[in-house]
């Protein structure tokens, strides 16, 4: 068996990404969506998706995602390869130049699922054979019109807050006991708990929506509860964050937080609002549940 040729795409062959069989089972190709090369007016960047080849036959492939204005990838999102061909997918992961988390798509329940639990599981030993470590497993929600759209409890008063500084202060107490296991990753690193608030930060200032959507909430009593940021990303309206502060926690905020983000996006327009949170973070995942956000896929995160 030869060995495989290892290399990005360019423009005149980036349609060498769909010769490959999608998999029915995972992947984002499973959920409605199709590799489009940027060159064609899609998402993803020939130089940003690679593939494995033998005999010029497409046997793994991986694409790198980032929004428009990015330089370098900001995730790994598409990951797969042909039977038998799991140490390929290894390799091209190993070989290619990003250093970037992968987000594996998953559609919801998928342990229960012989087929889809076997596709996930060995993507998930592909990776962690090139080096990635297993991070944490996430539900993906996606609220719609058919959906309930939940009542404000009035319990908190919103305002938007235009001091970078106040956000960051805010973002910092929220991060401080934490059940996210991102912002628990960066904190272990060197910026410690400085880092973990900037990086939320930053991704509100990534975002494209304006920034004074965001909003901090108030008890009656005039302190800080918590923080709200109603959000579009590059794919949409979503929730981009939702925090309680410690001292406020107990009481059910989140909730509130979450309904506020939710009609503050309907009531400008949105068809649609995405969301996320920790499986193990179970107060946030119950007040999806109790705003009537329906769990659509759940997603594997490595890094």
């Amino acid at each position: 068996m030869t060995d495989p040729v290892i290399r990005a795409l360019t423009p005149s062959d980036a349609a060498l990404f769909t010769t490959f069989e999608d998999s029915p089972h995972v992947g984002r190709a499973a959920f409605g969506h199709a590799y489009t090369s940027t060159a064609d007016g899609g998402e993803y960047r020939p130089d940003w998706s690679w593939v494995a080849l033998r005999d010029n036959t497409v046997i793994a492939r991986a694409a790198w995602w980032g929004g428009p204005d990015d330089t370098e990838p900001v995730v790994l999102n598409w990951f797969d390869f042909a039977d038998g061909e799991a140490g390929a997918g290894a390799e091209l992961l190993r070989r290619a130049p990003f250093d970037k988390e992968y987000e594996l798509i998953a559609p919801a329940g998928w342990r229960d699922d012989p087929a889809v639990r076997t596709a996930v599981e060995a993507r998930v030993a592909a990776a962690t054979a090139a080096g990635m470590k297993p991070l944490v497993e996430r539900y993906r929600y996606r609220w719609t019109p058919d959906c309930p759209l939940p009542e404000r409890t009035g319990r908190l008063t919103f305002r938007p807050e235009p001091d970078d500084a106040v956000i960051l202060d805010v973002l910092r107490r929220v991060h401080s006991v934490t059940l996210d296991a991102h912002a628990r990753k960066a904190i272990e690193g060197p910026g410690g708990l400085e880092a973990a608030a900037q990086e939320e930060l930053d991704f509100f200032h990534w975002c494209p929506s304006p920034r004074e959507w965001w909003q901090l909430a108030y008890t009656p009593d005039g302190e800080v509860a918590g923080i709200q940021v109603p959000a579009h990303n590059p794919s949409g309206p979503c929730v981009g964050f939702i925090g309680v502060v410690p001292e406020a926690r107990g009481h059910g905020y989140g909730y509130d937080l979450l309904v506020e983000c939710t009609r503050f996006l309907v009531e400008r327009g949105a068809e649609f609002v995405a969301g996320a949170t920790d499986q193990g973070n179970a107060p946030m995942a119950a007040a999806f549940a109790r705003a009537g956000y329906p769990v659509t896929q759940e997603w594997v995160h490595l890094a």
